[in-house]
């Protein structure tokens, strides 16, 4: 079943209700949270996405999102996506959010963080690999490896913020 998304404007303000897939089709704005985890140790944890997945298969993130369904808050369905995508729960913290032009189709992207324990149980379905990775291990893999459009505005503007 497709879920339920609201389609919003520029500025954020809800139009109305519409399934995922066609927002994705048509080009309308909707919203999407990310989670940016980190670990005790301040490491970051980065996964390569699942081969069968249908957007970016095989590629890394930095983060773990999704799309908020009708009615959620960016840090409920970021904290949903966690849930679901890692098996693990945590206190998610909103942290910005932009117009994201890049990838898939256009979408409010909200980051949100959270400290994690080192072990998760990832969806394999989901997430095919993970690691934690210092600072300067993830600026030095955001040059190396494949991610997603999204991964590499997700970490200029979260660790700028950071910084």
């Amino acid at each position: 079943m497709d879920e339920l998304v609201e389609r919003v404007d520029v500025q954020d303000h809800v139009l109305g209700v519409v399934s995922r897939r066609e927002a994705v089709r048509e080009g309308w704005l909707h919203r999407v949270a990310v989670v940016v985890c980190r670990d005790g140790q301040n490491r970051f944890l980065v996964h390569r996405r699942a081969e069968q997945l249908s957007r970016f298969p095989g590629h890394y993130e930095l983060g773990i999102g999704g799309a908020a369904v009708v009615g959620e808050s960016y840090e409920e369905a970021a904290a949903r996506e966690l849930s679901e995508e890692l098996g693990t729960h945590a206190a998610v913290r909103f942290r910005f959010k932009f117009l994201n032009r890049g990838g898939h189709s256009p979408h409010w992207l909200a980051v949100c963080d959270a400290v994690l324990p080192e072990i998760v149980a990832p969806d394999s379905g989901e997430v095919a690999w993970h690691t934690w990775l210092t600072e300067s291990e993830l600026r030095r893999t955001l040059q190396q490896w494949t991610f997603t459009p999204d991964s590499y505005e997700i970490a200029d503007r979260y660790l700028a913020c950071r910084g």
